[in-house]
């Protein structure tokens, strides 16, 4: 585990799957992220790698061959390196091997950089192709899960979330089980707050799509704490809290890619959102989290 420290925050930092189990208010000792209580959802921000979301019956196929992979991709259970730290910063390096090419058939240095300053944490993704002569398809993302209530006095229903710039954005349907309805996309009146309520996640993630910089916060009227995760340009922004069985958090998801649409393919090249890499190319893009 690795622990970064500023006068404001302290944040913790699994090896296992570069994850973020902690960010901690020196202030008023708050916590800010979902403690993985197993009988809930036992993590607390997945990195998703080398997929978003799932695959059609969890299979792909690529230049003639099948393969395997579940929800999310496999980076969240792989053991990251450490490449370096500060007392504010720490860099994690995951690369391609046996394990990784059964499931993933490409070469890859996939490097998670998590930096404290202020009561800002930034998380920023660096991938390589360190292939000659082959490209590099992938998606990557964040999973945060952030704690609500905040406080002792407050519930959930007292939060709700607001959306910067104020303005409509265009809703995805995820039908459960099926996959991404892109077809029959919406407008949603994200230009308003959202009252937060377990039953707004009855069917699942509620994905929006993304124009440009936007914030998502999570705020309440009766207390001045809250959390916002604002991104750049990632394309797809996902809202989750599990249903029926339910937790007091809700996850704010950055993707640079999406989960299968129900009509799908199968072939990893036609897949929507899928960014390519070719020989020696990089992608570097990153999401803050601010604490107030």
């Amino acid at each position: 585990m690795v622990t970064l420290h500023n006068d404001f925050l302290t944040v913790t930092v699994a090896e296992h799957g570069a994850e973020i189990t902690s960010i901690r208010d020196h202030h008023t000792n708050q916590e800010y992220i979902w403690q993985a209580d197993p009988s809930i959802w036992k993590r607390h921000a997945p990195v998703l790698f080398p997929i978003v979301g799932a695959l059609k019956d969890d299979t792909y196929t690529y230049q003639g061959q099948t393969y395997h992979m579940t929800q999310h991709g496999f980076a969240r259970d792989r053991e990251f390196t450490v490449s370096a730290q500060s007392a504010t910063q720490v860099d994690f390096l995951l690369t391609d091997d046996a394990e990784s090419r059964a499931l993933f058939p490409f070469a890859f240095r996939f490097g998670l950089r998590v930096k404290l300053e202020n009561n800002t944490v930034t998380v920023t993704y660096h991938v390589e192709n360190p292939a000659e002569d082959a490209p590099l398809l992938f998606s990557v993302g964040g999973h945060p899960g952030f704690n609500i209530p905040l406080t002792e006095d407050t519930t959930y229903t007292d939060y709700y979330m607001a959306f910067a710039p104020r303005k409509s954005r265009v809703q995805i349907p995820l039908l459960a089980g099926a996959g991404i309805d892109y077809q029959n996309r919406t407008l949603a009146a994200t230009d308003t707050n959202l009252q937060l309520s377990h039953d707004y996640f009855k069917h699942d993630a509620v994905i929006f799509e993304l124009n440009g910089k936007s914030t998502f916060a999570i705020r309440s009227d009766k207390t001045t704490r809250g959390v916002e995760l604002t991104v750049d340009d990632a394309p797809f922004m996902g809202v989750w809290s599990p249903y029926p069985t339910t937790g007091e958090f809700v996850c704010i998801e950055p993707w640079w890619g999406i989960a299968d649409t129900v009509d799908a393919s199968g072939r990893l090249e036609d897949k929507l959102g899928i960014n390519t890499l070719a020989p020696g190319e990089v992608f570097d893009h990153h999401y803050t989290i601010t604490i107030h």
